[in-house]
């Protein structure tokens, strides 16, 4: 079993970066793949990134409204994978989670397809 820790949300202007981590503890992180999640006030939580086990070329998911501006890469040395965020905009805001799932054969897009789940951290993006 995987225990996932979020950290890095906070304030930030439009048009401003940040960088979440996702650290993982208590499990095999290199066999799970990794997706963040975001959940604006009074909204669905949603997909915003997803990355595999097997980092490379077709790896990486992104919903369209975070592609060109999020990144998300793993370092599996460090058990964590991060979420780079730039060009922030308003509808950027919300809690952000990392969630964890040992399948790897599809994207998996909705909630319930992960197993481990984090607390989450706010991400505001204000001016």
């Amino acid at each position: 079993q995987v225990q996932l820790v979020e950290s890095g949300g906070g304030l930030v202007r439009p048009g401003g970066s940040l960088r979440l981590s996702c650290a993982a503890s208590g499990g095999s992180f290199g066999s799970y793949a990794i997706a963040w999640f975001r959940q604006a006030p009074g909204k669905e939580r949603e997909i915003a990134a997803i990355i595999r086990r097997n980092t490379g070329s077709g790896s990486t998911y992104y919903t369209d409204s975070v592609k060109g501006r999020f990144a998300i890469v793993r370092d599996n040395a460090r058990n964590t994978v991060y979420l780079q965020m730039s060009s922030l905009k308003f509808e950027d805001t919300g809690v952000y989670y990392c969630a964890a799932r040992p399948i790897d054969l599809a994207w998996g897009l909705r909630p319930h397809e992960y197993d481990y789940w984090g607390q989450g951290t706010q991400v505001t993006v204000s001016s």
